[in-house]
């Protein structure tokens, strides 16, 4: 006699029907998480660069002195960067930015603050801006890069991280007042007439990028610019 080594129970009929009749739903649900996961990574990501080195808006913000930045007297491509103090992946792409920079010393860096997302982004603007005048933008852009919160008490953190003078500071923010929202206002009308809908944006030499940062990315834009020349 024949015995069979299977020892699992056959499915009740009613169990069996109903496991056949969830099985597209549940195939359905994994394409649409599927579906969500790909769009989730497009927007972090950003879509292909766009080649926008010939435009006159290109050459305008590229040619923008009133920006503060990085300038070396020996830069061969230059990276200008639209950003929100309170995007997240604004703060998860600096890293990067950091880490490239601190090997390549040849690339010319244009910051453009566009606060868009309330107005902790605006205040956090503002201060990045006056800390201009103490010579401070980079600490202070790097301090609320790393600050979590842009509150009143968070902004004062970030600019003693950044080792400015509190009021100096203040006193910058009211005699510098019309300068600082025209740069903001041009920035903003730069990064609307590129057609830019969010933060982070990179115009790496000729190529506008949008979305996140990752090291292999920039690595091979900053290539590819140079090779434009």
């Amino acid at each position: 006699m024949l015995v069979s080594m299977d020892r699992t129970p056959p499915l009740p009929p009613s169990r069996a029907a109903s496991l056949a009749q969830r099985r597209p739903f549940v195939s359905l649900a994994a394409v649409l998480a599927a579906g969500m996961f790909a769009s989730w990574a497009l927007r972090a990501i950003g879509p292909p660069p766009v080649d926008i080195g010939r435009t006159q808006v290109a050459a305008t913000i590229v040619g923008d002195a009133g920006s503060p930045g990085l300038r070396p007297a020996d830069a061969d491509v230059t990276l200008v960067v639209f950003t929100d103090y309170r995007c997240a992946v604004c703060k998860a792409s600096e890293p990067v930015l950091r880490r490239r920079l601190a090997k390549d010393a040849r690339i010319r860096v244009l910051y453009k603050d566009w606060p868009i997302l309330g107005p902790d982004s605006v205040a956090a603007a503002r201060v990045a801006l006056a800390a201009s005048y103490q010579g401070r933008y980079l600490a202070i852009h790097r301090a609320l890069m790393e600050e979590p919160q842009l509150d009143p008490a968070g902004l004062r953190r970030a600019c003693a991280a950044a080792g400015l003078d509190w009021p100096r500071l203040n006193a910058d923010l009211v005699l510098h007042a019309s300068d600082i929202e025209a740069t903001l206002g041009r920035n903003s009308l730069q990064a609307l007439s590129l057609g830019l809908e969010g933060t982070p944006a990179w115009l790496i030499g000729p190529y506008l990028l949008n979305g996140r940062l990752t090291d292999h990315r920039l690595a091979t834009q900053l290539a590819a610019a140079r090779r434009r020349g």
